[in-house]
């Protein structure tokens, strides 16, 4: 009989080899970037009104469009990538903070990954500030667009629709809340006067036909179009379709605009987490075009670099990690902004997973402020605070950690979808069951824990 390990190995080689077997063939999903379709679930019935300018320092809008599970060298030498690299600048020392996906998605909005250390249905208490707060605080515009998640603010896990590349196919879900990272986000998702900014394409299509788009922007392709579940290739036909009318339209892409091309992290887990990034748009300076900055980045990187352009607060996490959150270069030269070098040798390991947090139920500490809330960001500001963060709760302060599982439970932040009633709801595991938590379901957690996570609850 085959050892576990063995039949481990086995079954994965045989899922690669399906997956690799898939015959993907692209197909655009609309006729145009800026033409709803009905090959979405519904068509945008509303408009965004982003039409004041908050002047930055270099740019005035700032897009991110993210990519999936490629390695550095597997993105920039297939002949579409060279051909995309040409057109903007190449930030060839850009690294994904962690493995897997989701915990990099949730770095770039708040500054942290909390933990995470798998692409499970979490969200995040309304206390835990994100950039959204740091642009709101400014007047800065920012929406976020997912293709093929169905309506405005959908709160699902994942969405399955018809499947556009095959109509004799079954219905495929190209739509995952863990690609979704505003969503996760309570003080974003659960805020009804936020809520209407976390959109889709058909909104998007609606939006730059308005002239209303917002000054940042985040854009998630859907599980086909972003390589998830194809190839680099694959993607790269969907930039051209989508991303490349969309450089030659000023609505978009003015002389104001900069736009940032990243994968989320790389599909090699045990080397450093090295990945193609790219930034573009009528904003990035003429003499950038097709040359390279070698400097080291992360994502955090994206936080410094908007705080830096607007004059923004800092969240006081890894964006005030110099370390970590070196400013783009020609963001930093014109800021004043001074970067840290940091040789090749003595980057930290960005490919490891499991440190303590309030999202990991084999390490679990509660949610906690920033450990110095006196920290000044590349924005020249200090940290911004909700009123409803408890600041003596600190990650210094919490001591060791406590295994969930150990005590046959998880972390209290994760989410269950109730499809009966199409409701949301915050479960924790209770035996073979599950129950909506409760202090008293804590209760075998230590109490100095219990009293930390009280104030988060």
């Amino acid at each position: 009989m085959a050892s576990p390990a063995l039949a481990l190995i086995v079954g994965t080689l045989f899922a690669q080899t399906a997956r690799a077997a898939t015959a993907w063939r692209f197909e655009p999903p609309s006729t145009s970037p800026t033409e709803q379709s009905g090959n979405y679930t519904g068509f945008s019935n509303d408009t965004i009104n982003d039409t004041e300018v908050v002047e930055g320092k270099v740019f005035n809008r700032f897009v991110q469009i993210w990519l999936e599970n490629t390695d550095f060298d597997d993105a920039r030498t297939t002949p579409a990538w060279e051909n995309l690299t040409s057109r903007g600048l190449l930030l060839s020392a850009f690294h994904g903070v962690t493995h897997p996906s989701e915990p990099n998605y949730l770095a770039s909005i708040g500054g942290d990954f909390w933990g995470l250390q798998d692409d499970d249905y979490y969200h995040i208490p309304e206390n835990i500030s994100t950039v959204v707060d740091l642009l709101e605080d400014a007047g800065v515009s920012w929406a976020t667009y997912q293709e093929n998640m169905p309506t405005d603010h959908f709160y699902g896990s994942s969405y399955t629709s018809h499947n556009y590349l095959n109509a004799s196919a079954e219905d495929y879900t190209f739509y995952v809340r863990k690609h979704n990272p505003l969503g996760v986000y309570d003080s974003v998702s659960q805020n009804k006067a936020r809520q209407g900014r976390i959109r889709n394409f058909n909104d998007f299509a609606n939006d730059i036909v308005n002239g209303s788009l917002s000054q940042w922007m985040f854009i998630t392709p859907n599980m086909v179009n972003d390589a998830h579940d194809t190839t680099t290739d694959f993607a790269a036909a969907f930039i051209e379709y989508w991303l490349f009318p969309l450089l030659e339209d000023e609505r978009f892409n003015d002389d104001g605009t900069i736009i940032v091309l990243s994968f989320d992290e790389n599909e090699t887990w045990d080397v450093q987490n090295h990945i193609y990034t790219l930034v573009l748009g009528n904003g990035l300076p003429e003499d950038l075009v097709g040359t390279t900055d070698d400097t080291f980045y992360t994502h955090f990187s994206l936080l410094s670099t908007v705080q830096a352009n607007w004059g923004l607060k800092n969240l006081g996490r890894n964006d005030v990690n110099t370390t970590m959150s070196n400013v783009f270069d020609f963001v930093a030269r014109e800021t004043g902004f001074e970067n840290t070098n940091v040789p090749e040798d003595a980057r930290p390991l960005l490919n490891i997973s499991g440190f303590a947090g309030p999202l990991n139920s084999e390490s679990y500490i509660p949610f906690y402020a920033p450990d110095d809330l006196t920290a000044i960001g590349a924005g020249g500001q200090g940290v911004f605070v909700s009123d409803s963060l408890d600041t003596s709760v600190t990650y210094g302060s919490l001591g060791e950690s406590t295994n969930l599982t150990s005590i046959d439970s998880q972390s209290p932040w994760i989410v269950v979808e109730d499809k009966s009633e199409a409701k949301v709801a915050v479960f924790a595991k209770e035996g073979n069951g599950a129950a909506p938590v409760t202090t008293n379901m804590l209760a075998a957690v230590s109490a100095a824990v219990i009293i930390a996570a009280a104030v988060y609850l």
